[in-house]
């Protein structure tokens, strides 16, 4: 399929041909089995990623990294999700949400611990926001860290969180104070006294990206595994919002990929009435729909990308870009078993894959209802309405 040039420069290229090739020969053989078997394939993938520098992008080439900007990692993120939306969706979670946030917020010492093991893909980074009754309402979370002597103690849950089963190194918010200027990050290492992963979580989609519950049972963390200032964790966790968001999209638009991937050669090739079904005006029609769905989503989400390494993003625009991605993938998925009528509903094509994998970020990273919300009252307050 021939592909907009979208001028991202030699960068994001160069990560984009090297992604490609990699998700194209390690991970898409990969893929059917890692849904059917619900497999994280972390010794198949995870190190062989960190050879690429792929989960490194955003961090600085002195901490190991390789000093590019969220541009190239939504590149890669795309390339990998259109193989794997779960591997897409681990690797989200691994290299933005864990790895970026130690970038941007850890202490000398604690880059130097953690962040080696982490790119190198030999350990498996998680990050803990969420709580059976806090997912949009984050400051409500319950988990609780009590001062001690030369640290914190920990008691509470954490819920759904990916990569849980497997991670080694997590960045976790908890209580340290009331409301939300008594929050504090720690980072948490799986062999903590008190600390254990709960139940694994079934579900409908991105199967094989593991999600699971965490639980802190009197969990002792010392003073040097706090990250950034105490009670001041809803800042940490604000800020990296819009670029979790920024990035996770590019899921999004893999998954969109991955379906014009498969329906292109099929409306070419399946015949009915004596001719392909490509050649009838409304499955031509169809397909328009779905390539500039996922063009229009790029567009938005390759200018926020930019914009978030320019220091020019703005809230409401990493919640647009993600919401317009989410929503587009999973119309463009449903399109796509629609394209491939009986063949699309069953297991013998991805395509029925693709569409429940697509409907997770309409949910995560905070759902369209919460994206919409924020947009709607950031737009309003930054342009009040005019007196008449």
């Amino acid at each position: 399929m021939a592909e907009m040039d979208f001028a991202l420069g030699d960068n994001a290229e160069m990560i984009r041909d090297t992604t490609r090739r990699f998700a194209t020969d390690k991970i898409a053989p990969l893929a059917a089995k890692i849904d059917a078997d619900d497999w994280f394939p972390r010794n198949e993938l995870w190190p062989a990623m960190g050879e690429l520098g792929l989960h490194g992008i955003t961090v600085a080439e002195e901490d190991g990294g390789l000093g590019l900007g969220y541009l190239e990692h939504v590149v890669a993120q795309e390339e990998v999700a259109r193989a794997s939306a779960s591997i897409g969706l681990s690797y989200g979670a691994h290299s933005n949400l864990c790895v970026n946030q130690i970038r941007r917020w850890a202490s000398a010492e604690q880059k130097a611990k953690y962040l080696p093991k982490l790119i190198s893909g030999e350990h498996v980074g998680s990050l803990a926001m969420s709580e059976a009754n806090a997912g949009s309402d984050v400051v409500s979370m319950k988990l609780r860290a009590e001062k001690v002597q030369g640290g914190y103690v920990l008691n509470g849950t954490k819920f759904w969180i990916t990569n849980a089963p497997y991670a080694d190194t997590l960045v976790v918010y908890a209580k340290t104070g009331e409301g939300s200027r008594g929050i504090t990050t720690f980072l948490i290492e799986k062999d903590m006294s008190g600390f254990a992963i709960g139940q694994k979580i079934d579900k409908m989609g991105m199967r094989g990206s593991p999600t699971a519950e965490l639980v802190f049972t009197d969990c002792e963390v010392p003073d040097e595994n706090v990250m950034g200032p105490v009670n001041g964790g809803v800042g940490v966790l604000m800020s990296g919002l819009d670029y979790e968001r920024t990035v996770l999209a590019g899921i999004q638009l893999g998954v969109m990929q991955a379906c014009l991937d498969v329906v292109l050669p099929y409306v070419r090739e399946r015949q009915q009435f004596g001719q392909p079904i490509g050649a009838f005006q409304l499955m031509q029609a169809k397909i328009a729909d779905m390539y500039v769905a996922l063009n229009s989503a790029r567009a938005y989400v390759y200018a926020v990308a930019q914009a978030c390494d320019a220091g020019k993003t703005t809230r409401f625009d990493a919640a647009g870009a993600i919401l317009l991605a989410s929503e587009s993938a999973f119309k463009v998925a449903g399109e796509a078993v629609q394209a491939l009528g009986g063949a699309g509903y069953t297991k013998d094509w991805p395509v029925e894959r693709f569409l429940r994998d697509a409907k997770l970020l309409d949910i995560g990273a905070g759902t369209n209802e919460i994206r919409r919300m924020l947009i709607g009252r950031e737009l309003i307050g930054h342009n009040p309405p005019v007196a008449q």
